[in-house]
């Protein structure tokens, strides 16, 4: 499909592009050659209004023509063919059977919300009247929910399709019954325009007013401003680092009236390889904590950042298994030409860090790719250098190494916020295991075992979120039909007539 390198607005394609932006090709290392508006903030007031003005019709819609919406979205975006793939290939560097993963996972989690909202997309809890109860009568009372209203979307810069345009937050708030306005990120604008294309026909096919979906796209960093602080817009949701997540956070707090923020910010993911595991198989264990680091070029927000073990037999050939790995990858391609750089100033700073290791690099490349790189320090540097606790967004980790078995619990007392954490554990560790997993699991949101963190499973009890600053609220999850409830609100009908009740709140 061409592209316009316009903003969707209500069903419109508006804005001038001739002196807009335009996106880089990361693998080629040169700009790319379409031209993409700048919203004005007549476009993104248009927008907002718009998708004020289709909440009250699209939140009344049954559940089961907002599931058919959810997948005649899929359906569309698979008819996108290979444009999509290929267009996503060429703005974010990323290789085309990622891009086709990221496809098929972006369809199925609209499916997931589709299925959820056919078997029930709450459960009601209906406590029935009492006359007779002394000394007062009890009233009919019937716990529902509602959609919040007008959702602002902020797509990230890691996942093109699956955490963007037609991603987790915007399928669960559409599921929900919200409108979103979408605000596409800068580094792959017409692979978001494609995919709002899709989601416009779904509007046209499903009959539905096109206030329903709006794409805005543009460099100024004012139109964020203006989305999250617009009194229409009732919830953000937001993937990225945790300065632009502040930054956002910050501006909602000066609102009038108190929106929820679900912003999924930085995690450093720990490793913990305990003793008994660690000499079963120094290489293996090694092997796997480099692969898991080098997936998408360690852009994935749950990249195993610190490694811990306890000094011992085997540390060294560990680290020497560690550097044999890491020594062996080729410098890859990372998203952006600001990422790339952002992640070279990082490991260049770390190096210059008291008490921090150089171990290995990866092969140097060309001045645009990026050098693995994995570093070694004692449990006294981490916790005094507060910015080892900082996610670097690259193919980088730092191995901790602790003096006893007991420095793992001090670690997980000084660890912030985490999206997951992962022990690594034989047999003989159980007792360990046990000891670190109880403190462990009130610092993240998923607790894994034997089992490297990359890779989300989308389903039902997934949950993807975790204590700040992982999140910004530890009470959701961005994936998983979970989601959802980040949209809605709690509602009690009390002696409503059957006539007048949601229809999951009916005898």
């Amino acid at each position: 499909m061409a592209l316009t390198g316009k903003n969707l607005i209500a069903g419109q394609w508006t804005g001038e592009t001739e002196n807009g932006f335009v996106a880089f090709n990361p693998a080629l290392n040169q700009p790319m050659t379409t031209r993409f508006a700048d919203a004005t903030d007549a476009e993104v007031e248009q927008a907002i209004v718009a998708a004020n003005k289709a909440f009250y019709p699209y939140s009344q819609l049954s559940a089961e023509k907002r599931a058919q919406f959810l997948d005649t979205i899929g359906e569309q975006i698979l008819a996108l063919g290979d444009d999509l793939v290929k267009t996503a290939c060429a703005e974010t560097g990323l290789p085309e059977a990622r891009i086709i993963g990221e496809r098929g996972r972006t369809v199925g989690q609209l499916g997931l919300f589709a299925n959820l909202l056919r078997g029930g997309e709450y459960t009601a809890v209906i406590d029935k009247a009492d006359p007779a109860r002394e000394p007062l009568p009890k009233p009919d009372t019937r716990l529902g929910y509602l959609p919040l209203g007008v959702v602002a979307v902020f797509g990230a810069s890691n996942f093109p399709l699956a955490f963007s345009t037609a991603g987790g937050d915007t399928a669960s708030a559409l599921a929900a019954g919200c409108p979103v306005v979408m605000k596409a990120h800068t580094a792959h604008p017409a692979t978001a325009e494609l995919v709002a294309q899709a989601i416009s026909s779904a509007i046209t096919l499903c009959e539905l007013d096109s206030g329903v979906f709006s794409l805005i796209q543009g460099e100024n960093y004012g139109i964020a401003e203006q989305i999250v602080k617009h009194p229409l817009v009732k919830a953000v949701g937001f993937t990225g680092s945790e300065r632009v997540g502040m930054i956002l956070q910050a501006h909602i707090n000066q609102r009038p009236e108190p929106i929820p923020f679900y912003g999924e910010l930085g995690s450093i993911n720990p490793q913990f390889v305990l003793p008994a595991k660690l000499a079963e198989n120094p290489a293996e264990i090694a092997q796997g904590l480099v692969a898991s680091m080098m997936m998408g070029q360690g852009q994935f927000c749950t990249s195993p950042g610190v490694w811990l073990v306890v000094d011992g037999e085997q540390t060294e050939a560990f680290e020497a298994a560690v550097k044999a790995s890491v020594e062996a990858q080729s410098a890859g391609v990372m998203l952006s030409p600001a990422i790339c750089r952002t992640y070279q100033q990082t490991v260049a700073k770390w190096q210059d860090i008291p008490g921090v290791s150089l171990l290995a690099f990866g092969q140097q490349g060309e001045s645009h790719l990026a050098q693995a790189a994995v570093f070694t320090t004692s449990l006294a540097t981490f916790i005094e250098q507060a910015e080892l606790q900082e996610e670097v967004f690259g193919s980088t980790a730092l191995i901790v190494k602790c003096s006893e078995a007991s420095e793992l619990l001090q670690f997980v007392s000084a660890l912030r916020g985490n999206l997951t954490a992962s022990i690594h554990a034989a047999d003989a560790d159980i007792s360990l295991a046990g000891e670190l997993a109880i403190p462990l699991a009130h610092k993240v949101g998923r607790l894994i075992y034997n089992q490297m963190p990359t890779g989300v499973e989308v389903c039902a009890s997934m949950n993807h979120g975790g204590p700040f600053p992982a999140s910004t609220n530890v009470r959701s999850t961005s994936v998983g039909s979970e989601a959802i409830k980040r949209f809605q609100r709690p509602i009690c009908y009390q002696n409503l007539p059957a006539e007048l009740l949601p229809s999951l709140l009916k005898d």
